[in-house]
Order: C-alpha cells, then sequence, then structure tokens
C-alpha cells in the first residue's frame, strides 16, 4: 500500500509538471496534495514496517515528538488544500469568466503560502504544549504511530491546557476549511442547478466529482478516527480506523483523480511514452 502510494502520487506530479495543458491552478493544487499526501504516510508507514520486519516497537522521546509534528503538519496540510481547492471549483463553476484573472499565479502561491504557514502554526502548537508534559519511562502507546492525543493521554503532569489548547485547534485549523468546502459546494450545487441543459449540468459537475469525493473520503475516515477513539476503548479497532485515515485515502486519492480526469490520464500517457 505505501509504494502504491507513493507511486502513484509521484506520477500525478510528474504528470502535471510535464504536461503544459495542466499548467492551471486546479492541477497546481492536486500536485500539492500529492505531495503532502506522499510526505503524509511517509511520517508513519517506514517506521511501521520497519517495526514488523525487526520486530521490535521501541521508539525513542525524540522520534516521538518529531513524528509527531510531521504527521500533525501535513494532516493539516492536506486539510487546507482541500479547502483551496474547494474555492478554486467555486470560482471556476461561479464565476468562470473571472476565473483566470481571480485565480492568477501570484494569488494560487499566497494560498499555497498561507496553508502551509497555518499548517507549520498548527504543527508547532500542539509540539510545544506537548514538550511542556513530563512522562513517566518505559510507555507503550497503544496505537502504530505517534498519535498526539495518545501521546498526551500518558502525561504525567496535568494535561487539561493541552486537551484545550487541541480542541480550540481542532475548531480552528479543521473547522474553518471544513466550513469554507461547505460554504462552497452549496454555491456550486445552487449555480449547477440553474444550469438547464442536462449536459451542461454534468460537464459542471463533473469538474469538481473527484474533489468532493476525496473529501469525503478524508473528513469521513478522519472523523471515523476520532468518533472511534472517542467511542470504542479497544485500541485495535482505532488502530485499523487510523490505516484508513493515514494510509488508504492516501492511496486512493491519485486513482480517483486518473480515473475520473480524461486531462490526467493523457498525461499520464504521454509521461510513459
Amino acid at each position: 500500500m505505501y509504494l502504491v502510494t507513493f507511486t502513484g502520487n509521484l506520477l500525478t506530479i510528474l504528470a502535471i509538471a510535464t504536461d503544459s495543458h495542466l499548467h492551471i491552478p486546479m492541477y497546481f493544487f492536486l500536485s500539492n496534495l500529492s505531495f503532502a499526501d506522499i510526505c503524509l504516510t511517509s511520517t508513519t508507514v517506514p517506521k511501521m514496517l520497519m517495526n514488523l520486519q525487526m520486530q521490535t516497537k521501541v521508539i525513542t522521546y525524540e522520534d516521538c515528538i518529531t513524528q509527531m509534528h510531521f504527521f500533525v503538519l501535513f494532516v493539516a496540510l492536506d486539510n487546507f488544500l482541500l479547502a483551496v481547492m474547494a474555492y478554486d471549483r467555486f470560482v471556476a463553476i461561479c464565476h468562470p469568466l473571472h476565473y483566470m484573472g481571480i485565480m492568477n499565479p501570484r494569488f494560487c502561491v499566497l494560498l499555497l503560502l498561507v496553508s502551509w504557514v497555518l499548517s507549520f502554526m498548527h504543527s508547532v502548537l500542539n509540539g510545544l504544549m506537548v514538550l511542556r508534559l513530563s512522562f513517566c519511562t518505559e510507555l507503550e502507546i497503544s496505537h502504530f504511530f505517534c498519535e498526539l492525543n495518545q501521546v498526551v493521554q500518558l502525561a504525567c503532569s496535568d494535561t487539561f491546557l493541552n486537551d484545550l489548547v487541541m480542541f480550540l485547534a481542532f475548531g480552528l485549523f479543521g473547522g474553518i476549511p471544513l466550513t469554507g468546502i461547505f460554504f462552497s459546494y452549496t454555491k456550486i450545487v445552487s449555480s449547477i442547478l440553474k444550469i438547464s441543459s442536462a449536459a451542461g449540468k454534468y460537464k459542471a459537475f463533473s469538474t469538481c466529482g473527484s474533489h468532493l469525493c476525496v473529501v469525503s473520503l478524508f473528513y469521513g475516515t478522519g472523523l471515523g478516527v476520532y468518533i472511534s477513539s472517542a467511542t470504542i476503548e479497544n485500541s485495535r479497532a482505532t488502530a485499523i480506523a487510523s490505516v484508513m485515515y493515514t494510509v488508504a485515502t492516501p492511496m486512493l486519492n491519485p486513482f480517483i483523480y486518473s480515473l475520473r480526469n480524461k486531462d490526467i490520464k493523457q498525461a499520464l500517457r504521454k509521461l510513459f511514452s
């Protein structure tokens, strides 16, 4: 699954980079989403594979904090990029005549930069809050990687402030992008319904169908992880849900975009030829 994820997302990036017809905002953000997915799986899966191969589950405190920092960073980046891509589709469908003017290269780079900065702030904030905690020796994390909530729960010191910051950060860095996605698709659906012809409706919806599938997969599995961890005491069930969230979703994203997108398929054929 890791090899498929890495190869699929890398091919997506190469196809977009080598085909001049795909040098437009939608594919610019898609290539960055593929890069974020590669980095996301690379923070957890190689260590898990090493554990399986070496028959050891030891991770140092420094490695655990580092893994947690980069995992939070790239999950947040995925979150913001999906919101930016939803805005891109909103402008393309609701304001098609002004699309190239609004989504100009400078604005696209600015959106990407803001996504990186906010993701980094979110990761550093949670990392600093964990560093203030004290831990007992020889702890066992009931997970296959150092997940933020799992690590905080193992602290020997008071975690009230950490829980409060995590709750606020989740509401701010998770709620705002999700609200933006919901608002964008509300406007998109409203605009599509105003189109008189069925062919016009299908063409308009097909431009955002892949993104909508990825959004549903990302948030559906992500919410499933946190709901299962909050309601189910079985750590194995939580770990299985996390595999769907951290491994299966990044693996499926390239297939969703390539199978539903003739431009990507044509670019891949050019790349292989």
